[in-house]
Formats: C-alpha cells, structure tokens, sequence
C-alpha cells in the first residue's frame, strides 16, 4: 500500500512539474514563444525578435500593434549601457516622422504592469516605464547582460531570436552619462519594421502578407509627402 501511494504522489509530482516546464520552462527562465516576429532594420544591422504571449498577453498585444501599425519606423535606441540594457525611445517624441492620429492614440496607452518570474537575462525584452508599476508605453529594454535587480519590477515580455551580433555592434558604440543613462553619442535609428508568422509556410501566403506590408508603408510615406510638400 505504501509503495502504490508514494508512487501515485510521484507521478502526480512529475505531471505537474511539466506541466510548468512545458509553460514557463526551467525555473520559469525559459517560457514559450509565439509564432509572431518582428525585425527592427537599425543603422547598424537588423534585430529579430518574439513574444511570450503567455506571460505577459497585454503587453505583448499592444506592442505587436505598434509594429503593425508602423510606430517605431524613424524611432531610435536612446540609450545603450554595455553588458545592460539597449533600450528604444518611446514612439511620441522619439520618431522623426510625425505620428498619424490613429499611431498616436496606440502610443499613447498606459498598460498595467505583467510582473512574472522570467528572469532578466541577455537577450530579454523588457517594458520601460516610470515609478508607476502600470506607466509602461512604448519604450523597452533588449537586456545586454544579466540584469537581477530587475527581475519582478519590469514586464518581460518577449526575447531577441536573431540579431545579436548587431547588438554587440551597438555596445561598441561611443556614449556618454547623462544622468543615470548612458547615451550613444550617435542616434541609432530604426530605419524600418516588418512582421512575419513562423507558422505561414507557403509563398503565397507570404506574397500576400508582403503586399500588405508594403501597402501599409505606402500609405504612411504618402501621407508624410502629402502633409510636408502639399
């Protein structure tokens, strides 16, 4: 009889143990990514990365519509503190190219904060915001190092998948203190954005989604020339 009950509670032990694994992954380091990707093509190369949609769900759906709607086309990284954080503006204030109205109310949004146990680790993404735990907008922070004092205090919301050669690129940059912030002395522009599905597997779902794209980027460069040279 003991041996049945200790080896019913084991297995109990070791289902629920996966259960968290396969969700969050080892000690909640590691949670599943989304099939959602988004390239951010900088002046010092192209970054990719993901979201943990099961995480931190609100944070990752705001975001993701700001790259769709074309909000961090112009933006710019900041701030970048080797071994710590490279951290992009946020939208209102930080792009050259002015937002249109409906960029703007996106923007503009505070979302709650989705504090979880994924740990800051390089190649993080991580919500920037002020002393209010629910202020976060636009801007956020791809870790350059481990970064534990952080843990809990800011939404981690996705991870880098490609791109961290250019990020070591940006570390080597000259900067200079201001304040807490170490700034490049350069602007490190976000030249453009697209999106992609991991799970579209044929060319012409792909030729669709592109033609969208690029539909979009169309219509934001005709208004842009439609307001300054008019």
């Amino acid at each position: 009889m003991w041996r049945g009950k200790g080896l019913s509670i084991w297995v109990t032990y070791i289902w629920v143990l996966c259960s968290v694994s396969c969700r969050f992954g080892a000690f909640g380091q590691d949670p599943e990514l989304g099939s959602a990707r988004v390239v951010f093509q900088t002046s010092h190369g192209d970054i990719e990365f993901g979201f943990f949609p099961n995480v931190a769900p609100q944070t990752v759906e705001h975001i993701y519509k700001l790259v769709r709607l074309g909000c961090y086309n112009t933006n710019h990284f900041f701030r970048v503190d080797k071994g710590f954080v490279a951290q992009v503006a946020d939208v209102v204030g930080g792009r050259t190219a002015s937002l249109n109205e409906e960029q703007r109310q996106e923007a503009e949004k505070t979302i709650a904060g989705e504090f979880s146990s994924v740990k800051h680790v390089r190649g993080i993404l991580s919500m920037g915001r002020y002393s209010d735990p629910n202020s976060a907008q636009s801007s956020f922070s791809m870790l350059l190092g481990d970064a534990p004092h952080l843990d809990g205090q800011y939404a981690i919301f996705g991870k880098v998948t490609k791109g961290d050669d250019t990020l070591r690129k940006l570390e080597q940059l000259p900067t200079r203190q201001e304040g807490i912030f170490v700034m490049p002395t350069e602007r490190i522009t976000i030249l453009s954005s697209y999106y992609y599905d991991t799970k579209m597997e044929t060319c012409e779902q792909e030729k669709s989604m592109l033609k969208r794209r690029l539909a979009a980027s169309a219509v934001e460069i005709e208004r842009q020339r439609m307001k300054c040279f008019q």
